[in-house]
């Protein structure tokens, strides 16, 4: 039964920004950034602006700002101004560090050092495992078990000194977290906000932006009854590992589509009212960019540039979307696909990605274990009709064709050598 008298926290999550993911091609004529980078940063907008506008008590980013652990000062900037929007607000702030964060190198500064080393009002670096209270967080009736990508020495940094750490490292992060939680206040919500693996999860095909060796914990320790909200962040599909449990356990995907992998994926950050012993939570939609995937696959040369253009979108559907055809095709209808008119007609996307596949035939395997050296040549011409045109009915008229040429090669008599070298 839930306590009627606990203190209920409205809590913003969020993670996975990859804010500077696409820094190439055109920009904002406004801002000077690239214009996927405007894309991120307007989910961010909604994000923050959603956190201001409902009036929440704590923002969760469960890690993952950047591409890479050296972001360029122009997209420091940019976070900072989002972060400081939170801080102004007096709204708690939990920016916990992931893998895209961190360098394992000792000493080396992490994306988030600033408001670390400038102690920003109301904004906490997760950077280690540990437990936050009322205390750490302004008198915020709360208290949130943090779990950022940790390497060796960082767990080093959480374990007592007795401790051995040459056991698998997610066995000993695992418990790390369940000492953590034995301090757990009864009384007070409870929150483990992590950037990490659980198992059960489901991947999306985002591993191209994923770096370094997954920390994984076990599902049965974020589902664990002392916990109120798991708010996770690693993995970009958006997905709730405790479905009709206790609690929510929560990736909120990715903010913005990384690649194709994502295209079908929803985009979310979510709001949650969080209670000991009750959690109610909605998942918002982020605007997004489209994406769309197109697969072509050509057979009848007749019509084989006409079924291209029929199989792309609409031109009010294409408007502003990033568009990948993938067309198949035999390799003997290569000429007939003219690109730069496929591509005019798809003028309207923001990005038109076209990719030929054309099949490749299997190798012609002879009889027998036969040798084409052996072979006559016109019973090797009649095995390569059949390999590459076996539908093709003319290919008694193309042996014979082939015959007379070889005969009337056969019939010329060469010169006899009269001393001097004949060129071949």
């Amino acid at each position: 039964m839930a306590n009627k008298s606990s203190p209920r926290i409205r809590l913003v999550h969020f993670a996975d920004a990859h804010i500077d993911l696409a820094r190439q091609g055109r920009r904002d004529a406004e801002t000077g950034l690239p214009l996927r980078v405007v894309d991120f940063m307007k989910s961010l907008d909604v994000i923050v602006d959603a956190a201001l506008k409902e009036e929440a008590d704590l923002v969760i980013f469960s890690g993952d700002a950047y591409r890479d652990r050296s972001p360029a000062p122009t997209y420091q900037r940019e976070w900072g101004e989002r972060m400081m929007r939170l801080s102004t607000a007096g709204i708690e702030t939990i920016l916990v560090l992931g893998n895209h964060d961190v360098t394992p190198a000792a000493g080396r500064a992490h994306t988030m050092q600033e408001f670390e080393t400038l102690q920003v009002p109301h904004i906490h670096v997760a950077s280690r495992p540990e437990l936050l209270g009322p205390d750490n967080l302004n008198g915020l009736q709360v208290q949130i078990i943090t779990v950022p990508w940790v390497n060796r020495s960082g767990l080093a940094a959480a374990l007592d000194d007795g401790q051995d750490i040459s056991e698998e490292l997610g066995e000993q992060l695992t418990g790390v977290v369940d000492n953590l939680m034995d301090d757990l206040d009864p009384s007070l919500p409870a929150i483990l906000a992590g950037h990490l693996s659980v198992q059960g999860a489901v991947y999306g095909n985002e591993r191209s932006v994923m770096l370094g060796r997954d920390v994984v914990l076990p599902a049965s320790l974020v589902k664990d009854e002392r916990l109120d909200y798991v708010a996770l962040g690693h993995i970009h599909k958006a997905q709730n590992l405790n479905e009709g449990g206790h609690h929510p356990v929560i990736y909120p995907g990715s903010i913005e589509r990384v690649d194709f992998g994502e295209v079908r994926d929803r985009k979310t950050f979510v709001l949650a009212e969080v209670g000991r012993n009750s959690t109610n939570f909605e998942q918002r939609d982020l605007p997004g960019r489209k994406f769309i995937d197109v697969d072509v696959e050509l057979e009848d040369p007749g019509d084989a540039q006409e079924k291209i253009l029929q199989s792309l979108p609409e031109p009010d559907e294409l408007k502003d979307a990033i568009v990948r055809m993938v067309v198949m095709y035999p390799r003997d209808l290569e000429a007939l696909i003219d690109e730069p008119r496929i591509r005019s007609a798809a003028e309207a996307a923001f990005e038109f990605h076209f990719i030929r596949r054309p099949k490749i035939r299997p190798r012609l395997r002879l009889p027998g274990g036969k040798s084409a050296v052996n072979m006559p040549p016109l019973e090797v011409l009649d095995l390569y009709w059949k390999a590459v045109t076996p539908d093709f009915a003319d290919t008694d008229m193309l042996n014979d064709l082939a015959g007379q040429i070889i005969r009337s090669v056969e019939s010329v008599e060469l010169p006899e050598n009269s001393g001097e070298d004949i060129e071949a």
